[in-house]
């Protein structure tokens, strides 16, 4: 069931996506000949009005044609002047940012909608408990609370990071023992205790720990407004690690946390199968993650033809469509450079060490 319901997921943010393309088009004007929820020939369709409705065998995603994407397409002469591309400038970026748009919007309204009527469980700097023979089982003991580690405070997070700085000597191996140890700051039965501990180096998770679980505590649904800034701040947070990622494909470590459609999917049935919130949640982050991703200024992507549509305004003339063409193999190498990229990792994570949701 879960793969089904999974697969339904993702069939409606493409739906959505493309609704909002389709919305757009219709309400400007443009003639809207195609409606496909995937790609390739159709399986199964049917027509109403103007436009053909139907499915396609691929399910990567999905497309909304629009007469006159082509300049060079040929229209019949009495919906030429409903061409996309004798269209004003204004009524072209509506149509093409209105799918993006959708997600983005979508994305928020998952989120404010779960915040505002859900319980969140945030993690604490308070010890669950220790895994057995870590560096950490000798010494803290459960209930005990970080406050700081190296005299840094901060959250879980941060107090994780300042653990991991302390690597292995020499190219690390799984096991090995940090050439310092961090000097963790502890609260116990009202007291300060400060106790130095050795991370030891995790292949599978690619840094040192020192083997803390840290505990979780329930914190109450939000209010609209609260929850409205909530949801803000998690999609701030999410746009910002993307284009961190994509501005740092050349490091191997960012690479590494690049996901496709596979892991996206994987991640996203596995989180139905334990908690319908979570799943809800990573649709709603995947919503978002469709709409940026769409809007990156390279052909052909949404992104893309709102960027030649800018280039043409501020020109003041219509821009050739071979130069178009010829810039649009640096968006397709690099659409599908990401998916390698996305592809492999997920592979790797299917036959290796998992999406981490369990």
């Amino acid at each position: 069931m879960s793969f089904l319901l999974a697969f339904v997921g993702f069939a409606a943010l493409v739906v959505l996506h493309e609704l909002g393309h389709f919305a757009a088009a219709k309400a400007v004007g443009m003639r809207v000949e195609k409606f496909s929820l995937f790609f390739g020939p159709f399986l199964a369709k049917f027509t109403r009005g103007e436009t053909t409705y139907g499915i396609g065998p691929i399910p990567l995603g999905g497309y909304v044609k629009i007469s006159g994407m082509n300049p060079a397409e040929e229209i019949p002469p009495e919906h030429a002047h409903r061409a996309y591309y004798r269209q004003p400038v204004w009524k072209r970026i509506v149509v093409i940012t209105a799918g993006p748009l959708v997600n983005i919007v979508l994305a928020f309204l998952i989120l404010w909608v779960l915040f505002a009527s859900t319980s969140q469980y945030e993690t604490t700097s308070r010890v669950e408990q220790t895994e057995p023979r870590s560096p950490a089982a000798a010494v803290l003991q459960p209930g005990d609370r970080i406050l700081a580690v190296d005299g840094e405070r901060g959250d879980v997070q941060r107090l994780a990071q300042v653990i991991s700085s302390h690597g292995c000597a020499g190219e690390p191996t799984d096991g090995c023992r940090a050439a310092t140890p961090a000097r963790v700051t502890v609260e116990r039965d009202g007291r300060q205790r400060t106790f130095p501990l050795t991370p030891v180096y995790s292949a599978e998770a690619k840094r040192t720990l020192v083997g803390i679980m840290f505990g979780r505590e329930e914190r109450p649904s939000l209010t609209a407004g609260a929850a409205a800034q909530e949801s803000a701040d998690r999609m701030w947070l999410v746009t910002t690690s993307t284009a961190e990622v994509i501005g740092n494909l050349y490091r191997a470590e960012q690479r590494e946390q690049l996901s496709g459609v596979v892991g996206s999917y994987e991640v996203t049935r596995q989180s139905i199968e334990l908690d319908w919130v979570r799943a809800v949640f990573v649709l709603a982050l995947i919503s978002l993650s469709l709409g940026l991703i769409n809007l990156l200024p390279f052909l052909p992507l949404d992104g893309g033809h709102i960027f030649w549509a800018v280039a043409e305004k501020l020109r003041g003339r219509p821009i050739s469509f071979r130069v178009m063409e010829r810039a649009s193999v640096v968006g397709i190498a690099l659409v599908g450079i990401l998916f390698f990229i996305g592809l492999q990792n997920d592979i790797g994570r299917l036959t290796g060490e998992g999406f981490g949701v369990r």
